[in-house]
């Protein structure tokens, strides 16, 4: 049945896949990373430090379709908080799509 006074539930899924800037920027202690996925897809997404080098991976598996987000808690895979500084963070798709974006950790 549908709850009174709703005639039909009217969510589009989003047109293009979007990685959008992580919010609050800088951070301290956590940051959420926002990402669209107009079909469902298999992703990464990664940080790393400014040399490139991998500090985590907060997500690596299918993910369905929609409006989606990571929380990033400043702390690499082995659970340590990370120095303060300049972080990347990376989302890849198996469909090709691949975007990086900056954030800053201040501890």
């Amino acid at each position: 049945t549908v709850p009174t006074g709703i005639d039909h539930f009217d969510y589009k899924l989003p047109a293009n896949i979007e990685l959008a800037q992580n919010f609050p920027n800088p951070f301290n202690p956590s940051t959420m990373i926002a990402f669209d996925l107009p079909e469902e897809s298999h992703i990464t997404l990664t940080i790393y430090d400014i040399l490139g080098r991998e500090v985590i991976r907060l997500v690596n598996d299918r993910q369905s379709a929609g409006a989606r987000q990571a929380i990033w808690d400043g702390k690499d895979s082995f659970g340590q908080i990370v120095p303060s500084g300049i972080y990347l963070y990376s989302l890849k798709t198996t469909s090709g799509f691949n975007a990086t974006k900056k954030m800053v950790f201040m501890r």
